[in-house]
């Protein structure tokens, strides 16, 4: 998990969550709305918004508002991690904000999983890597 994102404004231009993604090469984004946890927004709908072929209505600049996502995968910081991975794999979600009192703490993405992983796999075989990879 990765404790305390960054994380944009649900009225924050799209332009500004783009580079707020590049500048810390990241690609989810917590959306809140005056300091309330409202969703997510990704790389990917912001990609999608901003390209000329997806038939938005013309604006003068879009919003996160625009496009973030409402319905976020959202978990309590003391559920249980493969509960956790569990719904993310069997939902196609890329990630989960994690809160703790009801208050942002974290995000899990699918990489922060990846790592995980890794770092379990290398101590359950510090002697190298595994012959087979699936």
């Amino acid at each position: 998990m990765t404790p305390f994102p960054h994380f944009v404004e649900v009225d924050d231009t799209l332009l500004s969550a783009r580079a707020l993604m590049v500048e810390h090469q990241i690609r989810h984004l917590p959306v809140k709305d005056h300091g309330v946890l409202a969703g997510i927004v990704t790389d990917r709908d912001i990609k999608r918004a901003l390209d000329p072929d997806m038939g938005l209505p013309p604006k003068q600049e879009l919003s996160v508002s625009d496009v973030f996502v409402l319905e976020a995968y959202v978990v309590d910081a003391g559920e249980p991690l493969d509960t956790v991975l569990e719904h993310m794999a069997t939902h196609h979600i890329g990630s989960a904000l994690v809160t703790q009192r009801e208050r942002l703490a974290g995000i899990l993405t699918a990489t922060d999983a990846c790592r995980l992983l890794c770092e379990h796999l290398r101590a359950l075989h510090p002697e190298g890597p595994a012959d087979d990879v699936a």
